[in-house]
This record gives structure tokens, C-alpha cells and sequence, in this order.
């Protein structure tokens, strides 16, 4: 039995204090993978929307020079980047190649991507084939896909 003079907690007290902590810790690390989720879904869509901000000023150069029916000529950006383009009138569209699309965005770091028809970029933080940005070359369209993020 305690004393008048004496203080401190009970053991009950600490006890709840504890399951307290614990709850709260609960919530804080559910909350955490819901974050990293959301920021993976936040870097694609923005790589989404440079790629195709990259698209508008390349086709844009390709029509400002006057490059139409030009076989296999890049267009020069610029700054003095090439970047390798479809041909003809609905053309200057940036290929689905490095020297394409990759030339005409330039930093893709955090991604990782697979040149071709179409190319895909994603995250290398995580994620799975099913969180991706994919540039389609024939036609200069950007999807995005979250479902793996």
C-alpha cells in the first residue's frame, strides 16, 4: 500500500499508456505504405505529363522547320538535342527509341525504361509491370497505368 507521501504510477496505468502507443503505432505504419503507394502513382503520372509536354515541343520544332517529307531527319531542339521523329504530315512524332522519346524528355531518372513500340517507363523504387507510363511512338499518346503501385 502506498503512502501519502509516495508517488508514481500503477501498473495499470502504464499498462494502458503502452496499448495506447501501440494502437497509434498501428495506424502510422498503415499510414506509411498507403503514402509510398501514393507517391509512386504521383511520380508516374508526372513523368506521364512530361512526356507528353516532350511530345508537343518536339512535334511543334518538326512543324516550325519545316522538316515534313524530310526522310529520317531529326529535329534539333533548341538547345542542340536530336530528336529522332515519325516523318510526313502527322508526322514528328518522337520514335519509341533512346534517341526518340528518351532524347526528347532527357531525365527519366527514378524510371526505368524499355525502348520500343510501345515504351515503357517505371518506377525503380518499387512497384510492379502494372505501375508503368506508356508512350505509344506511332501515335505520341501517354497512358498510365497504377494498379501495381
Amino acid at each position: 500500500m502506498l503512502k501519502k507521501n509516495e508517488k508514481g504510477f500503477t501498473l495499470i496505468e502504464l499498462v494502458i499508456v503502452i496499448v495506447v502507443l501501440g494502437i497509434l503505432a498501428a495506424f502510422a505504419v498503415s499510414r506509411y505504405t498507403n503514402m509510398a503507394q501514393s507517391a509512386r502513382i504521383a511520380a508516374v503520372n508526372g513523368l506521364a505529363g512530361g512526356l507528353r509536354g516532350a511530345v508537343a515541343v518536339v512535334q511543334g520544332q518538326y512543324l516550325i522547320t519545316g522538316n515534313i517529307g524530310a526522310t529520317g531527319t531529326p529535329v534539333t531542339m533548341l538547345d542542340g538535342t536530336t530528336v529522332a521523329v515519325s516523318i510526313g504530315a502527322a508526322g514528328g512524332i518522337p520514335t519509341g527509341a533512346a534517341a526518340g522519346i528518351g532524347a526528347a524528355i532527357r531525365d527519366y531518372s527514378g524510371f526505368t525504361p524499355t525502348w520500343g513500340a510501345p515504351t515503357l517507363f517505371w518506377p525503380t523504387n518499387g512497384g510492379s509491370a502494372t505501375c508503368q507510363a506508356s508512350y505509344a511512338p506511332a501515335t505520341g499518346i501517354v497512358t498510365v497505368t497504377t494498379t501495381g503501385c
